[in-house]
């Protein structure tokens, strides 16, 4: 028998028929990063909640723009108009208000009243005040238009030829009430003004009438220092 006769051979297999899923695409993992498929980078879309955010942010900065603007203007306004806010440099209204005492005066007041005597009033300089460095000046008003003012013997304030009660002076203030008042006639809208330390105060007895347009305001009240706050 020819040796080829028993010459091995390798055993082979029947082909295998294709599968139906060899027509399906490659699998994707569902837990890749967005815009990730299969390790590849692909382009990626805007953040969809990106717009939202400086949508909010945008509408908060302009709201409380507006916010800051308006209290700004309101308290402008109110400063202007309404209220201010002074410190005392001076001994002439001592003890009533002492050097560095900080006072509120309303601007109002005296355009839903007359002005009173006795109260205590903040107002430009006047006309008869040589510095021009003073530009307000708080006193208190003594006589008012129309009267006729003048001092007694003593040192007394009269009106109408009557000495007036005044409550506000201190017996020191009393003892030394400074340099007498000319006699005079106070003209239509003017107003005589005293500091309440009578011996150490240049007020209407130097300066004369002031007329009401200077008028700033009356003041209503001692805010500072805090153990001393005191209502007019």
């Amino acid at each position: 028998m020819p040796s080829d006769a028993f010459e091995p051979v390798a055993a082979t297999r029947p082909a295998e028929a294709p599968s139906a899923l060899d027509d399906l695409p490659p699998a994707v993992d569902d837990t890749a990063t967005p815009g990730v498929a299969g390790g590849v980078v692909g382009r990626t879309g805007a953040n969809p909640g990106s717009g939202d955010t400086s949508t909010r942010v945008l509408r908060f900065v302009l709201e409380w723009g507006l916010v800051l603007l308006v209290a700004i203007g309101v308290a402008f306004g109110m400063r202007q108009f309404v209220v201010g806010t002074y410190y005392i440099p001076s001994q002439s209204m001592e003890p009533t208000l002492m050097v560095g005492d900080r006072i509120l005066v309303s601007k109002l007041s005296y355009h839903l009243h007359d002005v009173h005597r006795g109260d205590i009033v903040v107002f430009g300089r006047p006309p008869g005040e040589a510095s021009p460095e003073i530009k307000d000046l708080v006193k208190r008003v003594i006589g008012l238009p129309g009267e006729t003012i003048s001092s007694g013997p003593n040192g007394e304030v009269l009106i109408d030829g009557k000495p007036i009660a005044q409550p506000w002076l201190t017996p020191s203030a009393k003892a030394d009430p400074g340099p007498p008042i000319r006699t005079q006639t106070i003209p239509p809208n003017q107003y005589f003004v005293m500091g309440d330390n009578r011996g150490d105060s240049e007020d209407s007895r130097f300066f004369g009438t002031i007329p009401r347009s200077i008028i700033v305001g009356h003041v209503v009240l001692r805010f500072w220092p805090l153990n001393q706050i005191h209502v007019f």
